[in-house]
């Protein structure tokens, strides 16, 4: 679609004292998807889980669209 596009976001997950994810750090935007991936792949050695996630965004009407999933793992929390 002319004039969107569309950002790659990734986070980390730790877990909390009752055991729930939170996040680790605020989501970060990444430079593409596979860049994302590799990054992820290697959090997920050190948290307790991991997600990386884009939308697709319209600058005309200032919105962004749902987040879809392009990688996860372990235990994520809400990261939207």
């Amino acid at each position: 679609m002319p004039g969107t596009f569309t950002t790659v976001y990734l986070v980390a997950f730790d877990l909390d004292d009752h055991g729930h994810p939170v996040q680790a750090f605020p989501p970060k935007v990444a430079a593409d998807e596979g860049t994302a991936v590799t990054d992820a792949k290697d959090l997920a050695r050190h948290h307790a889980g991991v997600v990386v996630w884009k939308r697709e965004g319209d600058p005309v009407v200032g919105e962004e669209g749902v987040p879809d999933v392009v990688f996860s793992a372990g235990k994520i929390g809400d990261f939207n």
